[in-house]
């Protein structure tokens, strides 16, 4: 009877409330949601709507919290552990509300996503349906949610039903099993023949479209993926698999479409990918996400076909990049550690 009765008292400004999309705005791990404040309404109502703690609020805004709000005055809810997830970690009594964001000119997926907390790219495309590697501007995609109490906030009429994350580490191969020499009688069991040549599957690396970090200084050469397996070790010297995986969609762009030319220095970031399947990637600030670099070491003459992630970040040991690729594309380049000069042939 009592919850009946403050829901009914509520009723009015729950209405209003429920017609919100909840945008994210600030910069992990000072992220917020604008709210305007209606008649009648003071921190504790706002409090339960968004579930933090009206102690929470005014310093956040760096008010007082005996002064109380004023009609139209625009506050920041922070998001926190208590009210944000990205973890599907609702309690029984919570649901979950979408938080948006709005995709800027010539942002990518993968900036988005280490800049709400290193979200898995992954985790991202699965929250909003992607498939692709590209978003437009001024699209609108979910980068986490807000718990709420189901019986105290309207906002819990938006609630969405979220499906279990997606693992984005790699599959650990299974165990090797061993012979065991029974110490009782038992019924004869099954040899199974050729273990040693048993064909071991390798499995894909999940986070396919982003590296694992990108690095300011230069990068200790890898030699071995990070998946370790039977099969990596022998992969990485006979180098079996296609090493221009992504030559196809190199000739699908540039078949009706000018070549753009460009020469400068290129440096590596560490990644898992590509060392098994050869499916390489880099950080270029003129390339669309989803383009295909052809990427030519001046030195060698060698040649690797790589995907635009992202944009490079804007730090000072970028200044004079053009690209940055994955430590197995520079590897399969013949370049060491430190920079090298390139050519790239992309799609304008």
């Amino acid at each position: 009877m009592k919850r009946l009765l403050i829901i009914l008292l509520l009723s009015p400004l729950l209405t209003i409330a429920q017609k919100k999309t909840l945008m994210v705005e600030g910069a992990y791990p000072n992220l917020y949601l604008s709210h305007t404040s209606a008649a009648k309404e003071n921190y504790y109502s706002i409090g339960r709507l968004y579930n933090i703690s009206p102690k929470d609020i005014a310093p956040f805004n760096k008010l007082a919290l005996e002064k109380g709000l004023t009609l139209n005055q625009v506050i920041k809810v922070p998001l926190t552990t208590t009210n944000f997830s990205q973890a599907n970690d609702a309690a029984a009594d919570e649901s979950l509300v979408p938080v948006y964001y709005t995709v800027k000119e010539k942002e990518g997926l993968y900036h988005i996503a280490t800049t709400y907390n290193n979200l898995p790219v992954a985790t991202l495309k699965q929250w909003n349906n992607i498939k692709g590697d590209a978003v437009g501007k001024g699209s609108k995609l979910i980068v986490g949610y807000l718990k709420v109490k189901t019986a105290l906030s309207a906002l819990s009429g938006q609630a969405k039903i979220v499906a279990p994350v997606s693992v984005t580490v790699a599959p650990t191969p299974s165990p090797v099993k061993e012979t065991v020499k029974p110490t009782v009688a038992a019924e004869p069991v099954p040899v199974v023949k050729n273990p040693v040549k048993e064909k071991t599957i390798v499995p894909a690396p999940v986070k396919e479209n982003v590296p694992a970090v990108v690095v300011a200084e230069p990068v200790k050469k890898e030699t071995t993926p990070a998946v370790k397996t039977n099969a990596a070790t022998a992969s990485t010297a006979g180098r079996s698999f296609n090493k221009a995986y992504f030559k196809p969609d190199y000739d699908k762009q540039t078949k009706q479409s000018s070549i753009v030319t460009e020469n400068g220095n290129a440096a590596t970031f560490k990644s898992t990918s590509g060392w098994e399947d050869g499916k390489y990637y880099c950080l270029h600030n003129t390339a669309t996400p989803g383009t295909i670099v052809k990427i030519t070491n001046t030195t060698t003459g060698k040649t690797v076909y790589a995907k635009v992630l992202d944009v490079i970040p804007a730090i000072r040991q970028n200044n004079d990049l053009l690209i940055r690729i994955s430590n197995a594309a520079a590897e399969e380049l013949g370049a060491g550690e430190n920079k090298f000069d390139c050519t790239l042939e992309y799609s304008k």
